[in-house]
């Protein structure tokens, strides 16, 4: 049974509140036996207690943890950590408790079995809790632009939960900097001919006074990058 590895970028920004319990529930998460993980924390200039809470982790052989001077997005922190990776499998993870990882395995199944190079996890076929109706129809039309500019058949454009083999993700130049990772990276996979796999995940979806970032803006920012990349590279 071949031996895999497991990197796990967390893009972080303020998380004080979350991200010692979300790195609790990441390092207890069973994964298949062949199968390790590094975690990969890109503090993205975090102004509140979330640097200091980084360093009590500092020093741990599976985990990594960069911190920028300034805050310059979520896409730049990931494509900081996929410069980092050394797993032949990379996964991308919120900082909060969004999104469960209890759910690796079933993510990484198609994967580890041959049958996909890429898997999202798709919340629309599986269990939500509490997103608002406004985040659920910009979801809605981001995905349907995504299918409708690129032929393809997904169901969840924007999901976090996204899982692919290193060799491709390193292989695609990104330019993202703050929440349009989501939409290149899968405008760019879908144009290249890669099939996108989903699993169903389920979801929990935390308000603005809990700390959720993405506004309205990103949503009209996240549509214009799919229009931007079907036309050019």
């Amino acid at each position: 049974m071949k031996a895999h590895l497991l990197s796990i970028i967390i893009p972080v920004y303020n998380e004080e509140s979350h991200i010692e319990e979300v790195l609790a529930k990441i390092k207890a998460a069973k994964l298949p036996v062949n199968v390790d993980r590094e975690i990969i924390i890109i503090d993205d200039g975090s102004s509140d207690r979330t640097p200091y809470i980084l360093k009590n982790f500092i020093g741990d052989k599976n985990i990594i943890v960069y911190s920028s001077a300034s805050n310059s997005g979520k896409g730049m922190a990931i494509r900081i950590g996929i410069t980092k990776a050394r797993g032949d499998i990379i996964l991308i993870q919120d900082a909060d408790l969004e999104y469960n990882p209890d759910e690796y395995t079933k993510l990484l199944a198609p994967i580890l079995l041959g049958q996909a190079k890429v898997v999202y996890g798709s919340r629309f076929k599986g269990h939500i809790i509490g997103m608002r109706f406004a985040y659920r129809l910009a979801n809605s039309i981001l995905t349907l632009m995504a299918n409708l500019l690129f032929g393809a058949k997904i169901t969840d454009e924007a999901t976090c939960y996204k899982v692919f083999l290193a060799e491709v993700l390193k292989n695609i130049e990104l330019n993202c900097r703050r929440f349009d990772f989501c939409p290149e990276i899968t405008a760019k996979l879908l144009k290249s001919g890669y099939k996108i796999h989903e699993v169903p995940i389920s979801y929990r979806s935390r308000s603005v006074e809990e700390g959720k970032k993405i506004s309205l803006k990103d949503g009209f920012s996240a549509a214009w990058t799919l229009i931007k990349y079907r036309f050019a590279n």
